[in-house]
């Protein structure tokens, strides 16, 4: 058989793998197998592999900051804490308390980033729902929804963001003036038609004054930890500094704080963990590495000049489509790199590769597989004992992501030049 065509068979099998979750066995399994099996029949060299593996070294390390912070958020009341004030603040309306988190989560994913969102935020959704007697998913896909809809705000919102720009992100202000519009359309589109596909499991009342109990010595430890990590990773961005490092070394001192408070082992917060999102991170990885060494990257920065020279702003429109919807079959972060690398290559103008990044972060909302963010957000509400399939997000995701999108994208061409 040849090579090419065999090397695609497998990271097609992988994907599908990972979308389909047959045997119900984790995501990662099937990423991490795909990537073993390329390796072990000679179809990408181990060095390459290993050096794709290296890539995502910062996306590792901002996750395990995340994770331990939210683990320790759960553990130490601080997420229960949160959700009676939001209970009390929605007065007994399941459509306040829709609209209060909805609100919250793009402060979160703005300042924190999507994959925060989904690690930090969810938790305390669920633990909002809870007390307020109200039905869960709908709170819960506020926070899967925002992670991406919210997540190209600032640089910081998104680690694909990073990604994208090959960590040479635009200044600031130059962001904000490129993006600004389309991340409010994208934020207000994204809210309008999730609140419409869940308007009947919001109506009704929900509980209301509950009592708030002190939040413990460790909770506000936890919380000063998030708001600590937020600032840095703002002035970390500022000065155009990979984010993995001090997220990680913020998540793990703030957790040695607690833990010495507490005079208690590390291995129970460690075994709670939801590890596996790092191997598969690394095995998707693999696989767009894998298209890099079988030339198809060339292929496609090829395409993308010559779509560029002939009709610029429909090519841009266009990539912006195409890289959305390709983000949900091999996850937004590969398909980032996969972006990046070819609009280098092709030499592509601001505002292509400006529409390839909203496809990149905005596309992800039409099915669980699109982000790590969703994927995340998919094993904190597997821990509170909820399961969303995929075609059950993904009727809800069509209906939420294609406005979005096109708004998002229209405006970025108006203002394209």
């Amino acid at each position: 058989m040849n090579p090419i065509f065999l090397s695609w068979g497998i990271a097609l099998a992988a994907t599908a793998g990972v979308i389909l979750r047959p045997f119900r066995w984790p995501e990662a399994i099937w990423a991490v197998a795909g990537a073993v099996v390329l390796v072990a029949l000679g179809l990408l060299p181990a060095h390459l592999a290993w050096q794709a593996v290296g890539k995502g070294a910062d996306v590792y390390l901002f996750l395990i900051g995340m994770m331990l912070l939210s683990e320790l958020g759960r553990r130490e009341g601080l997420f229960d804490w949160i959700a009676v004030l939001a209970v009390n603040y929605a007065q007994g309306s399941p459509r306040r308390l829709f609209l209060l988190v909805y609100g919250v989560g793009v402060v979160v994913t703005t300042f924190l980033s999507n994959d925060a969102a989904a690690v930090v935020l969810t938790p305390a959704v669920f633990a909002a729902a809870k007390k307020a007697e109200t039905k869960p998913l709908p709170l819960l896909y506020v926070c899967a929804f925002i992670a991406n809809a919210a997540s190209f705000v600032l640089p910081i919102s998104n680690p694909a963001n990073l990604v994208l720009y090959a960590n040479h992100t635009p200044p600031l202000a130059s962001w904000v003036a490129r993006f600004a519009l389309p991340s409010v359309l994208s934020i207000v589109a994204t809210f309008a038609m999730l609140r419409w596909t869940q308007r009947a499991d919001l109506s009704g009342t929900c509980a209301r004054g509950l009592p708030v109990e002190r939040l413990s010595a460790n909770g506000k430890v936890t919380l000063a930890g998030i708001g600590v990590t937020a600032i840095a990773l703002l002035v970390v961005s500022a000065f155009d500094m990979q984010l993995g490092m001090p997220t990680a070394v913020l998540g793990v001192l703030t957790a040695l704080v607690v833990l010495v408070k507490e005079r208690r082992s590390p291995l129970e917060l460690v075994s709670e963990i939801s590890w596996s999102v790092l191997p598969l991170v690394a095995g998707l990885f693999v696989l767009v590495e894998m298209l890099d060494h079988t030339g198809v990257i060339r292929q496609l920065s090829s395409l993308l000049a010559t779509a560029t020279q002939h009709d610029e702003a429909m090519t841009a429109a266009g990539s912006g489509v195409v890289i959305a919807l390709g983000s949900n079959a091999v996850n937004n972060l590969p398909a980032g790199l996969i972006a990046s690398a070819t609009a280098l290559q092709a030499h592509s103008p601001e505002h292509v590769i400006d529409t390839l990044l909203i496809g990149v972060d905005l596309g992800p909302n039409l099915s669980i597989t699109g982000s790590l963010a969703t994927i995340l957000w998919l094993s904190s509400i597997r821990r509170e004992g909820e399961e969303v399939g995929f075609m059950q997000f993904f009727r809800i995701g069509l209906a939420v992501m294609l406005p979005a999108l096109v708004l998002a994208l229209g405006a970025r061409l108006l203002t394209g030049h």
